[in-house]
C-alpha cells in the first residue's frame, strides 16, 4: 500500500470519454482497466476525448491493485490509477469497549 490508500477512503480516477452510447450513458476508458466502462451521464456538451473524473469508495486493496465501487464503478484498477480524495475516519467510541470494575 505505497500511496497509503485504505479500505473506506474516497479516491477519483480519471477517464477519457469515448462517445455517447445512448442520451443519458457515456462510453469511457478507465487507466489499467483494459476495458470500456458505462457510465450515467446527461450533461449535453460532452465530446471524445475529454477528461471525467470519476469519484468512489475503496472496497478492497491489494498489493498493486484497488477495487472502487460507488454510483457507476464497480471496478478494480492499479494504485497508480487512482488518486486519494480524503481518508476514512473511523468512529470514536463514546463509551470505553470493556465495562468499568466495581
Amino acid at each position: 500500500m505505497g500511496h497509503g490508500i485504505n479500505v473506506g477512503d474516497t479516491v477519483a480516477v480519471t477517464a477519457t470519454v469515448r462517445k455517447r452510447v445512448t442520451e443519458d450513458r457515456v462510453s469511457v476508458l478507465i487507466p489499467s482497466y483494459g476495458e470500456p466502462h458505462s457510465i450515467v451521464d446527461s450533461t449535453p456538451h460532452i465530446s471524445s476525448g475529454q477528461k471525467i473524473e470519476l469519484t468512489g469508495e475503496v472496497l478492497r486493496v491489494d498489493e498493486d491493485t484497488v477495487t472502487v465501487g460507488g454510483k457507476d464503478l464497480g471496478i478494480t484498477v492499479k494504485q497508480s490509477a487512482v488518486r486519494l480524495v480524503t481518508s476514512h475516519v473511523p468512529p470514536k467510541r463514546k463509551r470505553p469497549f470493556v465495562d468499568k470494575p466495581r
